[in-house]
């Protein structure tokens, strides 16, 4: 199973790495400062899914540009999560901001010559 892990292609492990510290970083308010021991588990487990999937992207791709598209889909999606499960509200300012890094998440994946496509 390890082996089959390890072997996976980078540009099907950083989408799973993406989920996983999408769904780790949601569930940080249920921890009550990780004094909630299933909402922590899901967080610790989530973070150290995501960072072994991501080492393995790493090898394929330059860690700027992986770090990039990890970090940007996920403020992106954790933004709307927060909206739709906590009900956390969006100004304009904070709209225009995570479009313009949907912006760059597009420009990096469908321009750059650095994403290993």
């Amino acid at each position: 199973m390890f082996k089959l892990i390890t072997s996976m292609p980078p540009l099907m492990a950083l989408p799973i790495a993406i989920i996983c510290e999408v769904i780790a970083t949601s569930f940080i308010p249920k921890t009550e400062q990780f004094t909630k021991l299933a909402p922590s588990a899901i967080v610790l487990v989530g973070y150290g899914i995501a960072f072994f999937l991501l080492s393995i992207t790493v090898k394929t791709m330059p860690v700027g540009v992986v770090y990039a598209i990890w970090s940007g889909a996920g403020i992106v999606l954790v933004a709307m999560i927060g909206y739709v499960a906590y009900g956390q509200k969006l100004d304009l300012p904070a709209l225009v901001g995570i479009g313009l890094i949907v912006a760059g998440v597009l420009t990096v994946n469908l321009l750059s010559k650095s994403v290993g496509h």
